[in-house]
């Protein structure tokens, strides 16, 4: 993926909240809030969604199999 640069300015407090932060996690203040930004958009939580629709989607008949539809199992 490309980079491109942000130039955001905050207060002091918060930059050294930023950089605490990110040597706490051992990593960069870059990383640190390019993640936040990544939780933030939810982007974390959307493609986990999408890989376990996926696995579901391929697996489907395999559950059926052994589990039963869920209509089956409410008898």
């Amino acid at each position: 993926m490309a980079k491109t640069q942000l130039n955001v300015r905050v207060d002091e407090g918060t930059a050294k909240a930023a950089r605490e932060r990110a040597t706490a996690r051992g990593m960069s203040v870059n990383r640190y809030i390019e993640e936040l930004v990544r939780q933030d958009a939810g982007e974390v939580g959307h493609t986990f969604v999408e890989a376990a629709a996926d696995f579901m989607k391929q697996y489907e008949n395999v559950f059926v199999e052994e589990f039963g539809t869920e209509q089956e199992g409410r008898r």
